[in-house]
C-alpha cells in the first residue's frame, strides 16, 4: 500500500504542497485516516505548511477544509481558492514554490528541521537537507 499523502513536492495547478493539504483534510474527515503523528491545520504560534499555503492564496484553513468535503477535483478546489482568496501569477508561483522546496536549508528553520530529524532517528542522513525530503524519507519515498 503507498502512503496516504503525496508527497510535498507533488503539485496541483503548478503550486508545491497544496495537493498534500488536500490528501490530509480528506484524511481527517475519514474518521481515523490520518496518520497519527500528523497535524491537521494551523497550530497556534508556529507557521506550518497547511498555514503558509492558505497565506499565500489568501483563504483560511476552515474555508478550504469546508470547500474541499463539498467535493469536486483538486483543480477544482484551487480555481475556488483563486476567485475566493488571491490568484498568484506564475512568477509569485516559481518564488512560493522555490521556498517552500528549500525549507530548512540554511535558514531561519534549519534548528526546527535538525530537531525533527533528530526526533525521527535520522539525525546523520545528509541527503536530508530540507523538511520536504525528510516527509518524504519518513513517508517511505527517496529524498
Amino acid at each position: 500500500m503507498s502512503f496516504p499523502l503525496r508527497s510535498p513536492k507533488a503539485t496541483v495547478g503548478g503550486i508545491v504542497v497544496f495537493g498534500r493539504i488536500l490528501d490530509k483534510i480528506r484524511l481527517f474527515a475519514s474518521e481515523g485516516k490520518l496518520p497519527e503523528g500528523y497535524h491537521f491545520g494551523p497550530i497556534e504560534g508556529a507557521r506550518t505548511f497547511d498555514d503558509r499555503v492558505c497565506r499565500f492564496l489568501g483563504v483560511s484553513f476552515e474555508a478550504l477544509r469546508q470547500r474541499t468535503l463539498e467535493g469536486g477535483s483538486d483543480e477544482d478546489t484551487l480555481d475556488w481558492c483563486f476567485q475566493t482568496g488571491r490568484r498568484p501569477d506564475a512568477e509569485q508561483i516559481e518564488v512560493w514554490n522555490t521556498f517552500m522546496e528549500k525549507r530548512g536549508w540554511r535558514d531561519s528553520a534549519s534548528a526546527g528541521l535538525a530537531r525533527q530529524k533528530e526526533e525521527a532517528g535520522l539525525p546523520h542522513r545528509n541527503d536530508i537537507e530540507v523538511f520536504f525530503d525528510l516527509m518524504d524519507v519518513e513517508e517511505g519515498r527517496m529524498p
